[in-house]
């Protein structure tokens, strides 16, 4: 990271994750700027990490060699007039669903943006950001940007813009469908005379267990199933009965949905 401030257009989640991870990584609170207009966000952001959390935008922005996005989408337009005036000479990276990254460049007067889809296991070092760097981001400016989101788990940069929809889609959204099927199997659970608890922890240790399995085999997902799947055995008793009730073609229908509505949400934002 190069050692100008950094500023932080809304104080949320994603923004917690990253100040978090930048502060771990060695960054000085007092490099990091918050521009958040809820006073009871400010004063979290303070206590919890020593930031400086301001009500508004001001001259402050100027000092900024990099700017992060991370307001609501419909609130970008708003957020981002009083910031312009300051912040054109800035990297520009959003973290914002949908907005594209040429309404970026018209909100701040900079070419250099890099438009990101980040998810929710970033809050404790575990998730997965898409990126996609516009023509005018350097090699430099890459780097800073996987240096920001380093500490918040991997990053994978995609070639298109539109591609960043396929990722929202995937793993945008991806951590709330692993909670359906968690949520699917406590409710078996108990159907079958075991606690809630129990069942959340079983299938939790589960789905994290296999997960790890999968990244650390050189098996492929396929290969991984059919090795647990013995004709005759209960597993397979359980994947015939998902497959005769279609749900993988309804699964992968349903990401195909969610691709759908990310482009919709980006032509909405403009």
């Amino acid at each position: 990271m190069t050692k100008s401030s950094v500023a932080f257009i809304g104080g949320g989640n994603m923004a917690s994750a990253l100040i978090g991870g930048l502060l771990r990584a060695g960054r000085s609170a007092q490099d990091i700027v918050v521009v958040e207009p809820l006073e009871a966000q400010r004063v979290r952001l303070a206590g919890q990490f020593g930031v400086q959390a301001q009500a508004s935008a001001d001259a402050r922005l100027a000092a900024a060699g990099l700017v992060v996005w991370a307001v609501k989408p419909q609130l970008f337009a708003e957020a981002a007039a009083p910031c312009a005036p300051y912040v054109s000479a800035a990297l520009q990276v959003s973290v914002m669903a949908g907005v594209r990254s040429q309404a970026v460049v018209g909100a701040s007067g900079s070419e250099r943006v890099v438009r990101t889809m980040p998810n929710t296991p970033a809050l404790i070092g575990q998730g997965i950001a898409g990126l996609y760097a516009r023509p005018e981001v350097g090699v430099a400016d890459r780097a800073e940007v996987e240096a920001l989101f380093a500490p918040t788990g991997q990053a994978l940069w995609v070639a298109r813009e539109d591609d960043l929809d396929a990722v929202t889609a995937l793993s945008g959204s991806g951590p709330a469908y692993v909670f359906f099927f968690i949520e699917a199997m406590v409710q078996a659970a108990t159907e079958m005379g075991l606690s809630a608890e129990q069942g959340r922890q079983l299938a939790q240790a589960t789905f994290a267990g296999a997960a790890a399995l999968a990244e650390q085999s050189p098996l492929s997902p396929t290969a991984l199933r059919e090795q647990v799947t013995s004709k005759g055995g209960t597993t397979h008793a359980a994947i015939t009965s998902l497959q005769e009730q279609g749900v993988g073609p309804a699964f992968v229908k349903a990401l195909h949905a969610a691709r759908a509505r990310a482009e919709e949400l980006g032509r909405a934002a403009g």
